[in-house]
């Protein structure tokens, strides 16, 4: 939005948009563990599909990024195609790990042999693992093209994607189901690999016309410097190896969960938990798209931007909160999640320690965007690398040492870990500051 007053009302409606998309997106958790709830054997197949889900997220987890550096960086045509290619080739890489690791002795020694996954579990795991095969490269396909629509203020389009996604994974999971197609693992799995490719597919039928712009204009008139592959990889890799370290952690923590008192409740429950902490989580992660493309050259939106943050913290630390602590967090878990009576009530006090974790999240997207902004992004990285060392730790004591319920270690462990994170990057931010201002 160059040339006009940044003010709240303009950030609203900027970030309303990408803020629904990712809405959207955390609503896939809760469905597609209520669907598989109901489905036969549901500890087992929801324990799956934490697990598989979990090694889906660590393999793309290089390409999440990709948002943000599209936005950033591709101003004309010679940009543009730079990072298509490192986007692309990315992705391929990506996607030849899932594929190692779907071959089935490498899964059995992940799964079984390090994870020590009951065979029951590890068996689902490993079909959801071979249908979810599309996920990496389909992720970072579309977060390439919707960097471009962000850049060009069309986040709406984003949006829309996202309601091709959903419905396209809705449509099938309730197909799936229909046909009572078994383990209840491969509905979740079926669903999630159809409204990523649907979204991906969408994605750049959208971007067609402003790409076209783009196309027709040279690189330097948004950046004096000629963007490189060099340049792509040191700005790229610290955003890269944030995303690994972050993402990353979570098979471990399935590791930590299988080992802990009450593994498998512990694991059939974190992917519920999970789902509903996201929902609020997402308000903040979509934060991070906004402030980098509203901050302004000369950083002009950095006041309005910082008290948005601060009023979108408040506003999720108190609706997670609320139903936290409330009747209807079981209302939640009983009666939308599809969880039993007793498996509710388990999934409680891992809920209530997260509720702090989706305003930390909002503030973590605002002080990575201004570090983005000052193309300094390597204390992003090292708040990451603390965070996980922070969360291992935890578990490692908690678990471990004091035979914690496993659960209740890692929803502990995460709002350490990220609250760490956020101390961490309180200078590096001010020094981005003062060097920008």
């Amino acid at each position: 939005m160059p040339g006009t007053r940044l003010t709240l009302g303009k950030i609203f409606r900027f970030w309303i948009p990408l803020a629904s998309t990712w809405l959207m997106m955390a609503v896939e958790g809760p469905f597609l563990s209520a669907v598989i709830a109901r489905l036969p054997e549901p500890k087992f197949n929801l324990a799956a599909y934490g697990v598989a889900f979990a090694f889906a997220l660590f393999i793309e987890s290089p390409v999440i990024m990709m948002m943000s550096a599209a936005t950033a960086l591709v101003g004309g045509r010679q940009a543009f195609f730079k990072l298509r290619n490192f986007a692309y080739g990315l992705s391929l890489g990506l996607t030849l790990i899932m594929v190692l690791l779907a071959i089935p002795p490498v899964f059995r020694l992940v799964g079984e042999g390090w994870i020590h996954l009951t065979p029951e579990v590890a068996r689902r795991a490993h079909l959801a693992v071979v249908v979810l095969l599309p996920w990496p490269g389909a992720i970072g396909y579309r977060r390439f093209y919707q960097g471009i629509l962000i850049r060009a203020n069309l986040t709406r389009r984003v949006a829309y994607g996202t309601v091709i996604r959903l419905a396209s994974m809705g449509s099938m999971a309730l197909l799936l189901y229909a046909l009572k197609v078994r383990p209840g693992v491969l509905v979740g799995a079926g669903a999630l690999s159809t409204g990523v490719v649907m979204e991906a597919l969408s994605s750049r039928w959208m971007v067609h016309g402003p790409l076209r712009a783009i196309l027709h204009r040279n690189s330097r008139e948004d950046s004096p410097e000629e963007l490189t592959l060099g340049r792509i990889v040191r700005f790229y890799y610290p955003l890269a190896l944030t995303s690994v370290l972050s993402l990353g952690v979570h098979p471990v923590v399935t590791f930590f969960l299988g080992q802990s008192r009450m593994a498998l409740e512990s694991l059939a429950a974190m992917p519920v938990v999970n789902a509903l902490v996201f929902i609020f989580r997402s308000l903040g992660l979509s934060f991070q798209e906004v402030g980098i493309a509203l901050m302004g050259d000369r950083w002009q939106g950095y006041r309005m931007l910082k008290r948005f943050a601060a009023l979108l913290a408040a506003a999720v630390l108190l609706a997670l909160g609320g139903i936290a602590f409330s009747p209807l967090g079981l209302l939640w878990y009983r009666h939308v999640a599809g969880l039993s009576s007793s498996m509710a009530q388990f999934a409680l006090l891992p809920t209530r320690i997260m509720a702090l974790l989706p305003a930390l999240t909002v503030i973590l997207s605002f002080q990575r965007a201004v570090l983005v902004c000052s193309r300094h992004t390597n204390p992003i990285s090292g708040a990451t690398l603390l965070e996980v060392l922070a969360i291992l730790a935890t578990l490692w004591l908690l678990v471990g040492l004091l035979n914690w319920i496993g659960i209740v270690a890692a929803a502990t462990a995460f709002v350490c870990g990220r609250l760490l994170a956020n101390l961490f990057l309180i200078q590096p931010v001010r020094r981005a500051l003062r060097a920008n201002r």
